[in-house]
C-alpha cells in the first residue's frame, strides 16, 4: 500500500480493475477542512485519462512493474513491433501503448516498455531523445537577432519549431513530454 504522500509521477497504482499511472498530483489544503490530493491519472489498458480528489493519507494499492530495454522495429497496421535486447523475442504492441511516444520513436530506437508481469502496459523514452532533421528551410541571412524559429520536421515525421540555424541534417534534443527542441545535439558532417 502506499499513501498520498508518497506519490509521485510515474507510479501506478490499481483501483477497481484498473492499471492507472499517476500523470500529474496537487496538494490542496483549503481553509478548516482536510488537505486534499487531487490525482491526474492514465488509464494504462484503454488510455484515457482522469481526475479525482480525494482526502490526505488515502491509502492506494501499488502495482510492482518491471521495464525491459527493447528495440522499436516497425509497424505493421495498429500494432507496433519490438525486439526485447536480451532474449530476441518480438512482441507487437498496441497503438493505444506507443500513440504518446509513436512522435519521438525512429526505427531501432531504443525504449523502456513496461510490464505488469507479461502484459506490455506502457512505454519510457526518457526525458529527452535525439532526432534528426530530414527538412527545413534555410534560415535569412541577418534575422538571428529576434530569436525567430522555423518549422522542421524530424526523422519520425514529426514537426518543431527550432531556431534558424538549425538544417537538414543536424541532430537535436527533443522534450518528449512536450515536444519542444531543447538543443542542437551535434551539426550535419
Amino acid at each position: 500500500m502506499i499513501s498520498t504522500g508518497d506519490l509521485k509521477r510515474g507510479i501506478v497504482v490499481e483501483m477497481d480493475g484498473h492499471l492507472l499511472q499517476i500523470v500529474d498530483w496537487d496538494h490542496i489544503k483549503v481553509g478548516r477542512g482536510s488537505a486534499q490530493v487531487r490525482l491526474k491519472f492514465r488509464d494504462l489498458r484503454q488510455g484515457h485519462v482522469t481526475e479525482k480528489t480525494f482526502q490526505a493519507g488515502s491509502k492506494f494499492q501499488r502495482v510492482r512493474t518491471e521495464q525491459k530495454k527493447m528495440q522499436y522495429l516497425y509497424p505493421d497496421g495498429e500494432l507496433f513491433y519490438f525486439m526485447d535486447a536480451a532474449t530476441f523475442d518480438q512482441i507487437p504492441l498496441d497503438n493505444a501503448i506507443v500513440e504518446d511516444a509513436l512522435p519521438f520513436m525512429a526505427e531501432n530506437a531504443e525504449v523502456e516498455v513496461l510490464f505488469v508481469g507479461d502484459e506490455a502496459i506502457g512505454m519510457d523514452l526518457g526525458a529527452a531523445v535525439n532526432l534528426r532533421v530530414t527538412d527545413s528551410d534555410p534560415g535569412i541571412k541577418g534575422d538571428t537577432a529576434t530569436g525567430a524559429t522555423k518549422p522542421a520536421t524530424l526523422e519520425t515525421g514529426h514537426v518543431v519549431n527550432v531556431p534558424l540555424f538549425i538544417g537538414p541534417g543536424d541532430l537535436l534534443k527533443i522534450d518528449t513530454r512536450t515536444g519542444d527542441y531543447l538543443e542542437r545535439a551535434e551539426t550535419a558532417s
